[in-house]
């Protein structure tokens, strides 16, 4: 199988680590594809911004430390996409001296989060943590301490700067997300394999279409290239719970996915 060898920049998520990819950095290795693996795992009680600049600094470095300048590819989990996606849009939206190929977000809030919105939830919010606690979150889990939760409601300031600043017709930005189309309830039991969403009034409610966390309205971008797996709702009954959002990098349809995406050179329009 023939990779273009791009440098791959990898993203992990909130409350997660650079461990996550330990199965895609062993499929980029075989296939000689250099990866830079970003950890913002230390970086506690800090903005979405911050983090941003920090992956940016790290991209220099690592192009310092090796001398290349040629296009780089960024793979992202959950909100691990919005700092992609933070330090291409907004903060380097105008200039645009990151020379990004394509952007391929798993499970990406790219709308801000339901999930964060309802944990600030009067009525619903200590009961959905309560659930998740020791799952997702950890024990006394207490979000208006939480920077970053705070930041991914859905209309926050930060979100509003995401969203205002607009996707870059440079880049090719590609979503993955998985959906419970057999109605499994081990596919993620903390919410009997449903996963928790706002609708348009702001309303509680389920849905088959996410990942357990996060649900496919969060994640909706503009012109982006969208696959939902399994491509077999078989692979529901043999493996449901590694289709849930806190296992999709560790996934290996995502992860050949992924090999996939780089090599099929994407096309800017």
């Amino acid at each position: 199988m023939e990779v273009y060898c791009h440098p791959v920049v990898l993203v992990h998520g909130w409350k997660s680590n650079p461990a996550i990819w330990d199965g895609l950095v062993i499929r980029l290795e075989e296939e000689s594809v250099p990866c830079w693996n970003f950890d913002h795992a230390a970086m506690k009680d800090v903005s979405l911004e911050e983090i941003s600049h920090a992956l940016r600094r790290y991209i220099s470095t690592e192009r310092d430390t090796c001398g290349y300048r040629g296009p780089i590819d960024i793979i992202c989990h959950s909100m691990g996409t919005c700092i992609g996606r933070y330090m291409l849009e907004v903060i380097d939206g105008e200039s645009r001296t990151e020379n990004v190929r394509q952007l391929i977000g798993i499970g990406p809030p790219n709308n801000g989060s339901s999930l964060a919105e309802l944990f600030n939830h009067p009525r619903h919010g200590r009961e959905i943590i309560e659930k998740l606690e020791g799952v997702f979150v950890p024990r006394n889990y207490d979000p208006k301490k939480d920077i970053i939760v705070q930041q991914f409601r859905p209309g926050s300031p930060a979100m509003t700067r995401l969203k205002e600043a607009g996707v870059r017709k440079d880049i090719v930005y590609r979503i993955i997300l998985a959906a419970n189309t057999t109605g499994t309830e081990s596919f993620f039991p903390s919410f009997g394999g449903r996963t928790m969403e706002l609708n348009t009034e702001g309303q509680l409610e389920t849905t088959y279409s996410g990942d357990g966390i996060v649900p496919h309205r969060d994640s909706y971008l503009p012109g982006a290239k969208i696959d939902v797996l399994p491509a077999d709702p078989q692979q529901l009954g043999l493996c449901p719970d590694m289709y849930c959002h806190i296992n999709l990098p560790r996934n290996t349809e995502v992860i050949d996915r992924i090999m996939d995406y780089l090599c099929d050179p994407p096309h800017v329009a």
